[in-house]
């Protein structure tokens, strides 16, 4: 069911992708990224927002515990740092581990830490049409290579984790696929099992595309195309779907002071009329009634 909720404009940002959205609570900050312009945004409601750019795509971030984010980017993945006052607006990147990749033309897509601070993403090729170069999806903790969880994907996406972490979900979000999977996810060793298929997106509107769990266990994912953002209960059961004003909601992320804000990134596709859409690309908050988690941080 379409559920009518007010939806407010929190920065007009004009993202070609913009994802990974992630609530600072320190900080009472907002940080995403734009993948294809190499961007770092951080918004406060009291502040300008802010931005900083990397020296490849940024696919996903996370908070460091150190400091900074450790991120999904093309070659691997990165400890970054954002520069000091007066110091320009390029961010400081240590490679961390070199990526997967089967083959040229991929990079880190989705991805977030798992609740005891391992990093897990996918990656994808670039051009998403070519669908081929065995994405994967691998998790990464400190001094350690990284491991690989998941392959034969096509465009990994909506990574999360149940509250207790007992629960890891993964979707495809390539039209050939649609699916979102849950898989027992064990939390001492990092390895999923048992992988069986949570929700079949192919009847409902919208790909699924990036997600957040609430404190309810239940997982929200963008219906990217269809403009709505989808609640689903822990036994997949479709809750309710909730409008944006764009085609191609992103990513969502709980934050506020009281993890009840439900913010949403957008993508703004390039060569196409935008005249139903002059949003696309922005940022969103909604007010769904119910309460986020804590984003996990990677433990350093």
């Amino acid at each position: 069911m379409n559920a009518m909720l007010s939806c407010e404009l929190v920065v007009d940002a004009r993202n070609a992708v913009g994802e990974s959205p992630v609530w600072h609570s320190a900080e009472q900050a907002l940080y995403w990224v734009d993948i294809p312009n190499r961007r770092l945004h951080r918004w406060t409601a009291a502040d300008a927002v802010q931005t900083w750019t990397a020296n490849e795509m940024i696919g996903c971030i996370a908070m460091h515990s150190s400091g900074g984010f450790i991120a999904g980017m093309e070659s691997g993945i990165f400890h970054l740092r954002l520069p000091g006052q007066g110091q320009g607006s390029a961010l400081q990147a240590e490679l961390l581990a070199d990526a997967p990749h089967s083959t040229p033309g991929m990079r880190f897509n989705d991805g977030r830490c798992d609740r005891q601070g391992r990093l897990v993403a996918g990656t994808m090729m670039i051009n998403m049409a070519v669908g081929q170069g065995n994405p994967s999806v691998s998790s990464y903790s400190k001094n350690s290579p990284l491991k690989l969880l998941v392959d034969k994907m096509v465009v990994p996406n909506g990574m999360a984790f149940s509250p207790n972490g007992r629960t890891m979900y993964l979707s495809d979000s390539h039209p050939s696929v649609q699916t979102v999977w849950a898989f027992d996810y064990d939390t001492a060793t990092g390895m999923p099992s048992n992988r069986r298929v949570f929700v079949d997106m192919h009847p409902l509107p919208g790909r699924p595309d990036g997600a957040a769990v609430d404190a309810d266990g239940c997982y929200w994912i963008c219906g990217n195309d269809a403009g709505l953002v989808h609640r689903f209960t822990p036994q997949g059961k479709l809750d309710r779907s909730l409008a944006v004003p764009v085609k191609k909601p992103a990513m969502c992320a709980f934050g506020g002071d009281d993890l009840r804000t439900l913010f949403v990134t957008s993508i703004r596709p390039d060569n196409i009329d935008l005249s139903d859409q002059p949003l696309a690309g922005a940022v969103f908050a909604l007010r769904p009634g119910v309460q986020g988690l804590p984003e996990p941080v990677f433990a350093a």
